[in-house]
């Protein structure tokens, strides 16, 4: 169990509640509690926005769910599959007969044995490392029930909740969940609010990305919760600080790459005070700008190829 009780907000004046994880990177002080996930309550039933990164925080969010109503949870969706928002969707496969429902390219996440399954498997270990005992040998991937391409909208009530791929961007499978009419989004971690993101993997676009920030704006909610960081009614200062740290970095690192310069030199060189006393920095940004390199020097490479 928990030690740190979860602090469940509600959208003013709305069905619909949420949970603001840790912006740090997790471990043992914040018991991996640094994911936000949330739920819609409707007269036709509860949907479930992500359930966080240990099975503790997944039971711990259900207890929550029941406190505030006794309405059946129908569907869990997750926003993709990273090891800091899943781990928690055991309690609700154990617990309840909610679907799960997840972008189709989930599947990567355990399907490929060379390649997106080991790492699966190695995440795993390392979290039942960082993290136990709350991600433990009992802590399992769990699969989704319903997979879907591009978009599928959900209607319960006087509800309807679209939820869209944005894809390949931070993952291959993200995916967000819009709420009408209320105007809320549920953006998962194609949007992350005040923390430096996670990009240093092989699934990462940020060109993708960047188009899924602008499909974001238009959508122009009216109260966003993103996968990381504060839910805020300024939803485009949300979508703005994303933008602005990937576009930083991308023009960063092009100017390298263009010159023939050593990723090791132009970090080096380069001028991170606007990001460097942010949550997860010292963590997550020498690797975002490695990736970013990499990604940038291989368009380079293609783009001089006779």
């Amino acid at each position: 169990a928990i030690t740190i009780p979860l602090k469940i907000d509600q959208v003013p004046g709305k069905p619909i509640w949420y949970s603001t994880g840790n912006p740090a990177i997790p471990d043992k002080d914040n018991e991996g509690n640094t994911s936000n996930a949330g739920f819609v309550v409707t007269s036709g039933g509860v949907v479930v926005f992500d359930a966080l990164g240990t099975p503790s925080l997944g039971w711990a969010l259900l207890e929550q769910i029941r406190k505030i109503t006794g309405n059946k949870i129908r569907y869990v969706v997750a926003s993709h599959y990273h090891a800091d928002h899943i781990y928690g969707l055991q309690a609700f496969k154990d617990h309840t007969d909610a679907l799960l429902i997840a972008q189709e390219r989930s599947a990567e996440y355990k399907e490929n044995e060379e390649t997106a399954g080991e790492r699966a498997s190695q995440r795993l270990d390392q979290r039942r490392a960082a993290l136990s005992p709350w991600v433990n040998e009992n802590t399992r991937v769990v699969t989704p029930d319903i997979t879907f391409k591009e978009h599928v909208t959900i209607v319960l009530g006087d509800r309807r909740l679209t939820l869209l791929y944005a894809g390949p961007a931070h993952s291959s499978s993200d995916i967000m969940m819009m709420v009408e009419p209320d105007g809320v989004l549920f953006a998962g971690d194609i949007v992350q609010n005040g923390r430096i993101p996670f990009m240093n993997s092989d699934d990462v676009s940020t060109e993708q990305w960047l188009r899924s920030l602008s499909e974001v704006e238009k959508l122009d909610p009216k109260f966003i919760i993103p996968g990381h960081g504060k839910p805020s009614t300024a939803a485009k200062e949300a979508i703005a600080f994303t933008r602005d740290y990937i576009q930083y970095l991308r023009k960063t690192m092009s100017a390298a790459v263009q010159s023939w310069m050593d990723f090791n030199t132009a970090y080096d060189q380069a001028d991170w005070s606007k990001y460097k006393d942010m949550p997860a920095f010292a963590s997550n940004n020498r690797g975002n700008a490695y990736r970013i390199y990499l990604e940038l020097e291989q368009s380079q490479f293609k783009a001089d190829k006779p």
